[in-house]
């Protein structure tokens, strides 16, 4: 795995830590549609319904393969071109996911999980 881009946590709280990998507005919706979907190429990441900009999205990607959740495989060479798909690791983070959408449900009106029961996100 690359060197990571903060590589000094900020305390050793467990939370804080997870929070500088996947605490940012789009990552963990990123983990969600790679859940959903197993493998996704850039273009099917672009189009979520959240509509992360493609520069975040790029941003965003790079730092999850270099967390070792996300791992980038080329698809084509010309142009070039790649699929994304969790490693075990970013598969871990489904129980996140799952309570965060119990939690959605439970206190915010009109929201509802998405899929089907196994991570209903």
């Amino acid at each position: 795995m690359p060197p990571s881009r903060n590589p000094s946590p900020r305390s050793d709280c467990a939370i804080a830590g997870t929070l500088d990998v996947v605490g940012d507005r789009w990552s963990l919706l990123i983990v969600r549609d790679l859940l959903f979907h197993g493998e996704l190429r850039f273009a099917d990441l672009a189009t979520s319904d959240e509509g992360v900009p493609t520069n975040t999205l790029t941003d965003r990607l790079r730092r999850l393969e270099e967390s070792g959740i996300v791992v980038r495989e080329p698809y084509s060479d010309r142009p070039v071109r790649h699929r994304y798909r969790l490693t075990e690791r970013g598969r871990d983070l489904a129980p996140v996911l799952d309570a965060m959408a119990a939690w959605g449900v439970a206190h915010l009106p009109g929201t509802r999980r998405l899929g089907g029961r196994r991570g209903d996100h």
